[in-house]
């Protein structure tokens, strides 16, 4: 049983399951708060449809996630309104908003810059209990999307810091709302599992 060349640990294999499992609320539950926090204040700016809002400046990746969304609820037969949009937007989308923004989608246009269109203007109200700068609060949600991607692959995640990133989780939703923070808090097991750890001293990929 292993996750390459070399085989690992039972109890290990065992333990990185459960605590992948465990992750999968907390992760889930911030998703959904950023979302909409973020969703609220580009409605607010924007108007509630601001995805298609030519002022906000979306960059080639986000618009690239923009029309898989949309292709997945024609699909499906989903109406194209904005709450059915907006949920079916990936966390990579949410978390790339709070980037400095990237390729235009056109030569013709400059590099859009994330910071002057979505951060100041509206995104930096989704987060009303943080001081910090755009840089400051993508850096932990960006670790987080890596961590919520890695899970849902059913890759390892037993040689990152899971206690830091378990307190990311939880610093994050505070800058939200300190009442979800609380929720999250009181419904997982992260802690639990934790104090568990069967962790090896090198693994060979």
């Amino acid at each position: 049983m292993g996750y390459g060349a070399e085989p690992i640990d039972e109890a290990l294999y065992t333990w990185n399951t459960a605590i992948s499992a465990a992750f999968y609320g907390p992760l889930q539950g911030l998703e959904v708060a950023v979302r909409n926090a973020m969703h609220q204040q580009l409605a607010a700016k924007y108007g509630a449809d601001w995805y298609n809002n030519h002022a906000c400046g979306l960059d080639a990746g986000a618009l690239r996630r923009l029309e898989q969304a949309v292709a997945s609820l024609k699909r499906g037969g989903y109406p194209l309104d904005p709450p059915h949009v907006v949920a079916e937007l990936p966390f990579g989308f949410w978390v790339s908003l709070l980037g400095p923004g990237g390729k235009p989608p056109s030569p013709e246009f400059r590099k859009r810059n994330y910071e002057m269109t979505l951060w100041r203007p509206a995104l930096f109200k989704a987060f009303p209990h943080c001081r910090l700068s755009r840089r400051e609060t993508h850096k932990p949600l960006n670790s987080l999307r890596t961590l919520r991607n890695r899970i849902a692959h059913h890759e390892p995640v037993f040689y990152r810091n899971l206690a830091q990133e378990y307190q990311s989780i939880l610093t994050v939703a505070d800058w939200i709302c300190p009442r979800t923070r609380a929720w999250i808090e009181h419904h997982n097991r992260v802690r639990e599992l934790l104090k568990h750890d069967w962790r090896i001293d090198q693994v060979y990929f």
